[in-house]
């Protein structure tokens, strides 16, 4: 028995809603304003984490909330709910369809449970603390292979790369794989845990760009760990990758 099951199954139904709304301005076009950090916002993020957070404030009024666009509130029962309501701003704007609204839980500080759903793709990814990764009535894992000249490697925000120390090593590092994607954060991460992509490298993010994709991908058999080798959302940064990858992920991070 999933014992998650009732939190999972209100996160679909409220990203779904949210993606809806969502839709709706990507149809026909937003206006765009930038952020302190000059990362781009529209009306569409802000009204679809207002719709979140009432939506989760009525159901599950004890949790608490944090969410990209400043949705905020101190629960009372050990559990937080993490939003980024369009996760893909930019590929939102542009009208591609990589971008995703991401919802998950997180329950005495680890995260049980995940959705990413995919407005325009019309796909809802999701996964609970030992209930597996499911896409729609497909149950995911990712892949068996374990040779790099096989794999697909993912890289997400190339532009941000050449501040770590690994960045010189880049280059040699990627040239033996089958081949090298930049689809999007959050859909990088799920072919990874669908098996079409076998590892994914992300320089840069915040814990509400990475909570869903993180219990997702896990429940589908992959490692997850930041730049510094820990399981942590809040590193600023991660590698994500099938087991059989793990040492070669790691060896570029020059982790043991």
């Amino acid at each position: 028995m999933d014992v998650w099951a009732k939190e999972l199954d209100a996160a679909c139904r409220i990203a779904r809603q949210a993606g809806d709304a969502a839709l709706r301005y990507f149809k026909r076009g937003v206006a765009v304003e930038s952020k302190p950090d000059d990362s781009p916002v529209t009306a569409a993020d802000r009204e679809c984490e207002g719709l979140i957070a009432a939506a989760l404030v009525a159901e599950f009024p004890e949790d608490g909330l944090l969410g990209e666009e400043g949705a905020s509130k101190a629960g009372s029962s050990g559990r937080r709910w993490i939003i980024d309501p369009i996760d893909g701003t930019r590929d939102f704007i542009r009208g591609n369809s990589a971008w995703a609204v991401l919802l998950a839980l997180e329950a005495d500080s680890e995260v049980v449970a995940g959705v990413a759903h995919f407005p325009a793709a019309r796909e809802t990814f999701r996964a609970s603390k030992g209930g597996g990764a499911w896409v729609g009535e497909e149950r995911m894992r990712v892949s068996g292979i374990e040779k790099v000249s096989e794999a697909v490697l993912c890289i997400n925000s190339l532009n941000y790369i050449g501040r770590y120390p690994f960045a010189p090593r880049l280059l040699e590092w990627l040239e033996p794989f089958w081949a090298v994607r930049s689809m999007g954060g959050c859909m990088d991460a799920m072919m990874l845990a669908r098996g079409q992509a076998d590892v994914w490298l992300e320089p840069t993010g915040k814990a509400w760009d990475f909570a869903a994709l993180k219990i997702i991908a896990e429940e589908a058999g992959a490692r997850f760990f930041d730049f510094s080798g820990n399981p942590t959302i809040h590193g600023g940064n991660c590698m994500m990758c099938t087991p059989a990858l793990e040492a070669e992920a790691r060896r570029l991070l020059a982790l043991r």
